[in-house]
């Protein structure tokens, strides 16, 4: 028996959980025609809650439909979505798991056909990198949003905060990575906006921290979390231009406005060269919760949390290949391995 000291029960900044685990957001495109949670999805939460997860991120959940980027997710947007969700959280927490509901507009990262014809929005109408990795097709100029238009998706992270909390979610977690729209206003290479969301740090972290701030007055600080990725695999290795003196001024920025959860993802990237590398350099100006990990060997996972480097390590493809992953890791056995084929089933 292997004893590790992210199993062991976690509490700070009110945050309570029963272990410092949590089960990242994963896509999985299993919601039903109306973008509902299934009974299917339930029971594939549900399995990792009982395996031992403290927390668990779902799957990007679209905010509104002209948010969408992908076939079949599910939504948090009309109350039919909404109340579709309840039985999710319920049958988790029963397993004295939380569960945060991981809010999502994809921004460029889109294409028409998820859109009903329309065209993806962003902070510019620069394209993605490379293709869609559900079309196969190049990604779509999308269109710069309009100055104007700005406090309308802000509007909209604030209905789906209410609506995760109607619908019994421990909290949500705000996406700000992985290239998705509010990731684009981060990103020189994408913004180059001349209004006040664009050109400047300020200016360019100025929309981001609007969502931010609204979230958090309804949701408050022990109910919402924030994720970036300012280092990332995706289509190779990727990063924001003007990486330190970004976090030198977002960081403080969000302790400032009360946030108390920041993840900081890598994608499915090599931890210690990409959110592992960030970690260290956002640790000393973030004394709150600071969540990452990128399914790290336990043993690798338990030196990160006793340095005090991170306080929730999270786990992805190896919690989907191993719903018992808790279990196996105490007894020593081995893991599944992690492949494709799991994709296309939900269990």
């Amino acid at each position: 028996m292997s004893e590790y000291t992210f199993l062991t029960p976690f509490e700070k900044e009110g945050l309570s959980l029963k272990n410092h685990l949590a089960m990242t957001a994963m896509t999985r495109n299993f919601a039903d025609e109306n973008h509902c949670a299934t009974d299917l999805m339930r029971e594939y939460y549900e399995r990792r809650a009982k395996g031992g997860v403290g927390l668990i991120l779902t799957e990007g959940t679209v905010i509104h439909p002209n948010a969408d980027g992908y076939p079949d997710v599910p939504y948090i947007y009309t109350d039919e979505q909404m109340e579709s969700w309840k039985k999710v959280v319920a049958a988790v927490q029963a397993q004295n798991t939380k569960m945060f509901c991981q809010l999502w507009h994809c921004g460029r990262i889109s294409d028409p056909v998820y859109l009903n014809g329309g065209i993806p929005v962003s902070a510019s109408d620069l394209p993605g990198i490379g293709v869609h990795s559900r079309t196969k097709k190049p990604f779509v100029a999308p269109r710069a949003l309009q100055t104007v238009e700005i406090p309308d998706i802000v509007d909209m992270f604030a209905h789906s905060t209410k609506q995760a909390l109607r619908a019994g979610f421990d909290g949500v977690e705000v996406h700000a990575g992985h290239g998705y729209l509010l990731d684009g206003f981060f990103d020189s290479n994408v913004n180059n906006r001349t209004d006040e969301y664009g050109g400047s740090v300020e200016n360019r972290c100025r929309f981001p921290l609007m969502v931010f701030k609204r979230v958090l007055e309804i949701a408050g600080p022990v109910r919402t979390a924030g994720r970036i990725s300012p280092s990332r695999e995706m289509n190779g290795l990727y990063e924001w231009p003007d990486i330190e003196e970004m976090l030198a001024y977002l960081i403080p920025e969000l302790d400032g406005m009360g946030l108390k959860i920041l993840d900081v993802s890598s994608a499915s990237s090599d931890y210690f060269k990409t959110s592992g590398r960030m970690v260290r350099t956002i640790r000393p100006m973030w004394p709150r919760v600071l969540i990452a990990g990128a399914s790290l060997p336990p043993e690798k996972a338990d030196e990160e949390i006793q340095s005090g480097l991170v306080d929730i390590v999270t786990y992805g493809r190896f919690i989907l290949a191993n719903p018992d992953f808790v279990e196996k890791i105490t007894k020593g056995e081995a893991l599944a391995p992690y492949s494709k084929e799991l994709l296309k089933t939900l269990y």
